[in-house]
């Protein structure tokens, strides 16, 4: 496997997707109604708030890289958040997707290891170019699987302290763990990962 052809590929898909822009306008989106939310008990005040502070980040990528749909993406993301919350009432609604996804998300890592076609397998075959020639390595796979797990754990475990804290109510809790078990922790796993596979790579 070329691992540096691979990393070149990953970054080029991260940046794509929206890049450092996206990470900062959701993780901001987050800190702002984690704010706003105790100081005022306002669930539509503090969604807008949410808003605003993305509407800058898009405001600024669009006027300095031009790029309209990553810009829109980002505050699409951030305003059915707001638009969850303001529609019921409820402080917890807007961290909603951030309970939804990782629930999905888990669901399709399990089964995928189940199945024997681990999800980081598929994704690093298909950014390498190599498609489903590394199921014929059982070293490999079993690499694969092993990255593929510890995503699907940490889906399970960001679901297993989540759901509670959204069926009590508890909104700044929920904000403080949702904010921080989101991105950050994605980002953390993918780069456990990528020391995983790039040993691989070295002892090949």
């Amino acid at each position: 496997m070329n691992f540096g052809l691979l990393t070149r590929q990953s970054l080029r898909l991260f940046e794509m997707v929206g890049g450092w822009y996206t990470v900062a306008e959701i993780f901001t989106s987050r800190i702002a109604f984690l704010v706003v939310y105790p100081i005022t008990g306002r669930v539509m005040l503090s969604a807008l708030v949410a808003v605003g502070a993305v509407l800058v980040f898009a405001v600024v990528r669009v006027c300095t890289e031009r790029k309209w749909w990553q810009a829109v993406g980002g505050l699409v993301m951030v305003a059915v958040s707001a638009l969850l919350a303001s529609s019921t009432g409820r402080g917890v609604d807007f961290y909603l997707p951030g309970l939804v996804m990782p629930a999905g998300a888990g669901v399709v890592f399990l089964v995928s290891m189940v199945v024997g076609w681990p999800v980081i397998g598929l994704i690093v075959g298909a950014g390498s170019g190599e498609r489903f020639g590394w199921r014929r390595d059982r070293a490999r796979r079993r690499r694969y699987q092993l990255c593929t797990a510890l995503f699907l754990a940490k889906f399970v475990v960001n679901v297993a302290v989540v759901v509670p804290l959204y069926l009590a109510g508890q909104v700044v809790a929920l904000g403080i763990v949702e904010t921080f078990a989101g991105t950050p922790a994605l980002g953390l796993c993918g780069y456990v990962c990528w020391r995983i596979l790039r040993t691989e790579s070295e002892n090949s």
